[in-house]
């Protein structure tokens, strides 16, 4: 109880509420604009975090991230276009309502299962608080370490047919972490004699290319366009009743956002697509999925929005980000000497309990926020995408600069957006590479804290969370080996039936 009063004391200062605030309505309004999306929003607001409280900054990102999905739901249900890309599902059968004239159904539909869905996956993260404040100081270095293996092979492996790219861009971002000073030996590690190499490669920078940058080139190199939403008319409080009567979906589909959202590289696809296939196959109208069903508008939302927090578990438990969001999020962490993992929870249980504080918070204010604006944001949608690249490019060059007062780190974040662009035009992942950076860090400084004490490789195992994170390992990898086996066995038959086609003919 006392852990509880000292956090909701800590979100009760105003200028963490005024951040709060910021960032839920700026999340909201940042994911009705088809473009622009959370990620680049994050990458061009870091800079300006680190001059503030850890809880202030936090909180301002957390309100981007976790609101963000909410107003990427209106243009994915009123133009077909979503805001961010994992509202991609929502436009399904938002769409299809809204040329059927109920447009203000789908978006009451599409608000409540967001709300419910965010605040399950809170309860979730609030109830998990005490197992995972009890088990994360068996959480040594080795054991740390093969958590951060795993979420690098999860985060490969959930790149179905692009395994090879995203492994390959995963090991570059490992490397590019090794560029610069070696802390133990204090040797110079590829810098190739360049003296702008030798303090490493910043992350943010490369955030701020991979992410704004290549946004800001993609827009300004696209077709220029203005999408055009028509106003919302009808009551938007309407979706919470309907919703009762689907609650078994929305639990469900939130459930998915919980158990995905824990997993790294999985998140918010997998858990609509599974969400929405078992609303589907369990419903007694499958037929309607795709063409308006509310069932089918529930799963996804009810998804996706409950990922957030519990994304927030292995970033908090083990200082491990499951995706490009929380991997941000981490640097803010480390900018301010807050280190995430199993001491966070033993030492600063007031902050983890304000976070989550926070996390209720916003997804209150987005509420109260959407059933007052959303005509608003219909008109923020027509901004013109040629004109958003313009201010993203500023905001970026702005925020890289500010870093460091570097014009050097400017061009590397020009290097990286020209890199981001190309991996977009050739549709391969960019995560892979910020998630290299991130976990490629820990592993490095966990193994070298393990490795004096281990005398034979075994004894890298011989605990029992070590020895379980060991058996994940070697069942995802065999698990996946199996799924290959079979899909290749699945084509054989085609291709032998062809082979014998051919010989006929």
């Amino acid at each position: 109880m006392e852990n509880l009063l000292a956090g909701a004391e800590m979100l009760a200062r105003w200028d963490v509420l005024v951040a709060l605030l910021v960032g839920s309505i700026g999340g909201v309004i940042i994911g009705a604009i088809p473009g622009v999306g959370p990620a680049v929003a994050i990458a061009i607001l870091l800079p300006a975090t680190f001059s503030l409280d850890p809880i202030v900054g936090l909180t301002m990102l957390l309100g981007i991230y976790g609101s963000s999905m909410y107003g990427g739901a209106i243009p994915a249900i009123l133009i077909n276009t979503p805001g961010t890309a994992v509202n991609a599902l929502t436009s399904y059968d938002g769409y299809p309502m809204t040329q059927a004239g109920e447009g203000h159904r789908a978006l009451s539909l599409a608000y409540s299962a967001s709300f419910w869905g965010g605040i399950f996956g809170i309860g979730c993260l609030i109830l998990l608080s005490p197992v995972l404040a009890m088990i994360a100081p068996m959480f040594g270095s080795r054991e740390i370490f093969l958590a951060a293996f795993l979420g690098v092979l999860l985060v490969i492996l959930a790149h179905r047919g692009q395994i090879f790219a995203a492994g390959f861009l995963a090991m570059f971002g490992i490397f590019l972490q090794t560029v610069g000073l070696d802390a133990v030996t204090y040797t110079q590690r590829y810098t190739f004699g360049f003296s702008f190499l030798s303090s490493g490669i910043n992350l943010i920078v490369v955030v701020l290319g991979l992410f704004a940058l290549s946004q800001a080139f993609f827009l300004l190199t696209a077709p220029d366009s203005s999408p055009d939403a028509k106003p919302v008319t009808g009551k938007l409080t309407a979706g919470f009743k309907e919703l009762l009567k689907h609650k078994r979906v929305a639990t469900v589909s939130s459930s998915f956002g919980v158990l995905l959202g824990m997993i790294p590289g999985t998140g918010e696809f997998t858990a609509q697509f599974m969400s929405y296939t078992y609303a589907q196959k369990t419903s007694a109208k499958p037929d309607g999925f795709g063409k308006g069903s509310p069932e089918g508008l529930i799963a996804s939302e009810a998804a996706n929005n409950a990922v957030p927090a519990a994304a927030m578990i292995p970033l908090l438990a083990l200082g491990i980000p499951g995706e490009a969001l929380t991997a941000m999020m981490l640097s803010v962490f480390y900018i301010h000497n807050v280190i995430p993992g199993p001491q966070l929870f033993q030492n600063q249980i007031d902050l983890v309990y304000g976070l989550y504080f926070a996390l209720i918070l916003l997804n209150v204010i987005v509420m109260v926020f959407l059933l007052f604006s959303t005509n608003l944001l219909t008109k923020i949608i027509r901004v013109p995408t040629r004109f958003l690249g313009v201010v993203i490019l500023i905001l970026s060059f702005v925020g890289v600069y500010s870093l460091r007062n570097s014009l050097t780190d400017c061009m590397i974040s020009a290097g990286f957006g020209v890199l981001g662009l190309i991996l977009k035009r050739l549709n391969l992942p960019i995560v892979p590479i910020i998630l290299g950076m991130v976990l490629g860090g820990i592993m490095e400084v966990k193994l070298r804290s393990a490795l004096p004490r281990l005398k034979t490789p075994l004894d890298m195992i011989d605990r029992p969370i070590s020895f379980i994170l060991f058996v994940i390992i070697v069942l995802v990898i065999a698990l996946h080996i199996r799924t290959l086996v079979k899909e290749f066995r699945a084509h054989q038959p085609e291709e032998d039936h062809d082979m014998h086609d051919s010989q006929t003919r």
